[in-house]
């Protein structure tokens, strides 16, 4: 395993890639709502990341069809937009990458439209503070099993959801997915130690049922298998000494929510 070292320059032209994004789903954000479709908003979020210098990241990687993946209700990841209405109720996983300078930055949200239900809601709530668990211990010396710990301690143990045992956060750079793997499981000493000045996305995704999911007859959405609730949240990381720093951003994202009031905020 390589983990890749960034230097301060490659750092400040991620922080670029970075920004754009979390300027992308706050723009998705204010158009979100019932009534709303994936076709719409993967045409905005293109229009805005080419507009503003980018790349989408996710289009035509592996083959994808799309800038954004959205995953609906039990949806995990990797759901491909299309034409069918939100409804008041959903929850709505949207994940997008930047390219841009030579760099990629990755970010995901849940989004709940209109009246969503309480249960629901806590499993937003906990899995995005999760996250912030997470990049607590992503730091240089540490190893990556104290991130995966620290999301399944407070997701499982604490709440009694389930963490996604096939999917995982990465590195990321050059290339949108690099070394290291990033579970959101497994024990404090378990996984390779983060260098300084590494990269990584870290994105619980954790069911409210079962851990168990299976990839639908698209090829591309995977879904939880007792067709309860997922949700997700990622921000890319950057590994330093003495504590990580966040180069996505969700405060553009919670500003759009807030002043739409078709949207929940959590």
């Amino acid at each position: 395993m390589a983990i890749k070292i960034k230097t301060p320059e490659q750092i400040e032209l991620m922080r670029k890639s970075a920004q754009v994004l979390a300027a992308t789903l706050a723009e998705v954000a204010k158009e979100l709502k019932a009534g709303a479709n994936g076709l719409h908003l993967d045409k905005l979020a293109e229009t805005f990341i080419r507009d503003h210098g980018g790349v989408p990241s996710f289009k035509g990687l592996y083959g994808c069809p799309s800038s954004l993946l959205i995953s609906v209700n039990e949806d995990v990841v990797h759901g491909i937009p299309n034409a069918r209405a939100y409804r008041d109720g959903d929850i709505a996983s949207i994940d997008a990458g930047v390219f841009m300078n030579g760099f990629h930055a990755d970010s995901a949200y849940t989004f709940a439209i209109g009246n969503v239900k309480e249960p629901v809601l806590q499993l937003l709530r906990v899995t995005k503070e999760s996250l912030y668990l997470g990049i607590d211990k992503a730091v240089a010396g540490n190893r990556v099993g104290m991130i995966s710990a620290a999301v399944q301690e407070f997701c499982e143990r604490k709440h009694g959801y389930r963490c996604v045992r096939e999917l995982v956060g990465h590195g990321l750079g050059q290339s949108l997915h690099e070394d290291p793997q990033v579970p959101n499981y497994g024990k404090p000493n378990d996984g390779p130690q983060l260098p300084e000045n590494c990269v990584i996305a870290i994105e619980p995704m954790v069911n409210m049922g079962r851990k168990d999911v299976y990839t639908k007859s698209d090829k591309w959405t995977v879904a939880t298998q007792d067709h309860k609730p997922s949700a997700h949240f990622e921000h890319t990381v950057w590994v330093r000494k003495d504590k990580a720093e966040i180069l996505t951003s969700f405060e553009l994202i919670e500003a759009a929510i807030k002043a739409n009031s078709d949207l929940t905020f959590v």
